[in-house]
């Protein structure tokens, strides 16, 4: 069977472990998880007939006071950068992440998760603000952990590109 890490990275309270929560478990929790350090989980997906068994590292929030620790990324195939459409500033984090990972690790299967589709009568990220990170060749997804819209296919999405690119 086949490895794969993926990490999932983001500003603090954005979203990544209840999108991890709800892809493996298939629940949602209102009750906010602050990760700290890494919690890694997994789950075995088929892709084109091919069982590959997912790990999920789930890394501590950003912000302007706590940095990557790049040693967590080592070995990764993949990953999501989450952002909370209710709260503009973590497009930029993302963002910044984004950037230091390609300075890194160089080019990687990615998707930029905007969660909370749920709420998106109340969203300060607009379609304008997404289509132009689009127009810099990063891929876009809505999310809403709590729905589970858009889960499921953003993980599967990213399992098969990290395969193609075996």
């Amino acid at each position: 069977m086949i490895q794969k890490k993926i990490c999932m990275l983001g500003a603090f309270a954005v979203g990544k472990t209840s999108l991890v929560r709800r892809f493996v478990k298939s629940i949602f929790d209102d009750r906010y998880l602050t990760s700290l350090g890494v919690k890694i989980d997994k789950k075995v997906v088929e892709v084109d007939g091919q069982e590959v068994m997912l790990l999920l590292w789930d890394l501590e929030g950003e912000d302007d006071f706590h940095t990557l620790s790049t040693s967590y990324l080592r070995g990764t195939s993949g990953y999501f950068l989450v952002v909370d459409g209710t709260r503009k500033e973590t497009l930029g984090v993302a963002l910044d992440i984004h950037k230091r990972i390609r300075e890194q690790m160089g080019d990687l299967p990615f998707y930029l998760l905007a969660n909370k589709s749920d709420l998106e009568s109340v969203w300060e990220i607009g379609k304008d603000e997404l289509d132009s990170v689009r127009a810099q060749g990063i891929p876009v997804r809505l999310t809403s952990a709590k729905l589970g819209s858009g889960v499921e296919e953003s993980f599967a999405e990213l399992a098969a590109s990290l395969i193609a690119d075996s």
